[in-house]
């Protein structure tokens, strides 16, 4: 029981430091791929450290597995470069609520890998999503902030939706920390050929928000996230995942001081509700 109380601690606390990674679009003074860079090296040396201290394995069982673990990579540092990207455009509430369309697009990408057709149920989740995001488009064109910063937090939530799919399927065995090791350092070389300010020119301020962010709210996170699917399910996890937003959402509010709007917190009940729902669905179909 006591255990099983300490996970559910060690989730939220890493579903809160989750939903507060969003802050750092618009704290750091950097683009979204500096801050990217940045915070994947910074990550990458952390899990490395706390994985040498706990002395569990950083090698990967074969030649195959690398080369999934590239493909991770690759995924997820075009993930989180359009995160960040997103949340700079259209600002932390809107653009969060626009990420976590990822449940939903999960379950169309799925059943590409197993042949078979979404659901009816699926279709009208879709419907109520699309109707929550056409709630928080302030103009139907790409050449307002927000409507760019939009699309590109879908684009971000597609990209995190197959990482995950990918993750599910092929590279399951291996725990969170080692896993997080090899996308961290992967997206961080990719990315780091186009960085525009280099490791000299950042000043101090934004050292220190970017290894709060590489160390506090991505490899601690990641690490209490698996540690907490030691003693909870992972339907648990994914349900009490779709508080994010919410997280981030109240955080943006006290720290930027960002007032969502009307049609944002009903846009956002929309796409966080039907997030919850095909989430809870899942994981039913799963335990039954």
């Amino acid at each position: 029981m006591q255990a099983h109380k300490q996970s559910l601690m060690y989730l939220h606390i890493a579903v809160l430091l989750f939903g507060g990674t969003a802050l750092f679009a618009k704290l750091i003074n950097l683009s979204a791929l500096d801050i990217t860079v940045y915070r994947t090296g910074i990550a990458g040396c952390a899990l490395l450290i706390l994985l040498y201290i706990q002395k569990k394995a950083i090698k990967l069982h074969s030649r195959r597995d690398y080369l999934i673990a590239l493909l991770l990579g690759v995924t997820v540092g075009i993930h989180w470069l359009t995160y960040f990207a997103g949340m700079q455009l259209a600002g932390i509430a809107v653009g969060m609520i626009a990420f976590f369309t990822y449940p939903v697009i999960t379950v169309f990408l799925e059943p590409l890998f197993h042949g078979r057709k979404p659901q009816l149920k699926d279709i009208i989740s879709a419907v109520v999503v699309m109707f929550g995001i056409y709630l928080l488009i302030p103009d139907a064109s790409l050449g307002n902030e927000v409507t760019l910063g939009i699309a590109i937090g879908i684009l971000s939530a597609f990209f995190f939706a197959f990482r995950n799919i990918i993750h599910k399927r092929y590279f399951s065995q291996y725990g969170g920390p080692q896993t997080m090791l090899y996308q961290t350092w992967i997206a961080c070389i990719m990315l780091c050929a186009f960085l525009e300010v280099p490791p000299l020119q950042v000043d101090t301020i934004n050292w220190l928000l970017l290894i709060t962010a590489g160390i506090i709210f991505t490899a601690a996170p990641h690490s209490l996230f698996a540690a907490s699917l030691q003693h909870l399910s992972a339907s648990t996890a994914g349900l009490i995942s779709c508080l994010q937003p919410l997280y981030g959402t109240f955080l943006a509010f006290l720290i930027l001081h960002e007032q969502p709007t009307i049609s944002t917190i009903m846009g956002g009940v929309l796409v966080i509700s039907a997030a919850f729902y095909e989430t809870w669905s899942v994981t039913r179909k799963h335990t039954q």
